[in-house]
């Protein structure tokens, strides 16, 4: 099995799991809980079966530094979009599991299990034509970011809110928005995987100056983000840094 290939196979055993165990919790906070630790544990341990040469950097688990010395580092969240986790009606949820190589997010595996779909690196998403029309933002349906409302107006464009950063980029990739933009704080394991995939699919990926993304940095916080159609990249960065 291939990186690509482990990557989409974890993510989808972690998100089985995750479908399981929601209707076996009544309550919220114990259900966000349970699936956070339960999908760290089947990812760490799947990878360190199949890759035990290579590091991890989790969301759940405990920073080891001494992944700065590995060319190969599993960036993962096993549960991106807790919050709508919790809520169990929504499908904007999703499980992330990325390699990065020399600091790029090369490989990548999104997975949105409520919505029966995995997007991965190889073979290539295709990404669908543009939708005639103003351009559609999809935003943070509880925390939009400061940003958000400068893109609106310049744009003249269309919000969408949602939930995961998992899901809003590959709401790109299901042709539902064009653009997702964010600058209020993330850390590494939010974007590692939906920045493969997206970059793999062409989309342009990028800090929200334009200037690469960067993984496996000691500094966990990589706090802005830029996933869109490629046409829309420059018209983004030159509004979000004037």
């Amino acid at each position: 099995m291939n990186d690509h290939e482990l990557a989409a196979d974890i993510a989808e055993e972690a998100g089985r799991l995750l479908l399981a165990l929601r209707p076996t919790i009544s309550d919220p906070t114990e259900l966000k809980a349970a699936g956070d630790a339960q999908a760290n544990v089947v990812i760490l341990q799947r990878l360190a079966q199949a890759r035990p040469d290579d590091a991890i950097l989790s969301e759940e688990s405990a920073d080891n530094l001494a992944r700065l010395d590995h060319e190969r580092v599993w960036i993962v969240d096993p549960l991106d979009g807790t919050r709508e986790y919790g809520e169990g009606d929504r499908d904007d949820w999703a499980v992330h599991v990325a390699l990065a190589i020399n600091g790029t997010a090369a490989v990548g595996a999104v997975a949105l299990p409520a919505q029966h779909m995995t997007y991965v690196t190889e073979p290539r998403p295709v990404l669908p034509p543009r939708v005639d029309g103003p351009p559609r933002l999809v935003v943070s349906r509880t925390r939009p970011p400061a940003i958000t409302e400068a893109l609106e107006r310049a744009l003249n464009a269309e919000l969408v809110p949602m939930g995961s950063a998992g899901a809003k980029a590959m709401a790109i990739l299901q042709g539902r928005v064009d653009v997702y933009a964010h600058a209020g704080g993330q850390y590494q394991w939010d974007s590692a995987a939906p920045v493969a995939v997206a970059a793999a699919a062409g989309l342009h990926v990028s800090r929200i100056d334009g200037s690469p993304l960067v993984y496996n940095a000691a500094e966990r916080l990589l706090p802005d983000l830029l996933i869109c159609r490629p046409e829309y990249a420059a018209a983004v960065i030159e509004i979000a840094n004037s």
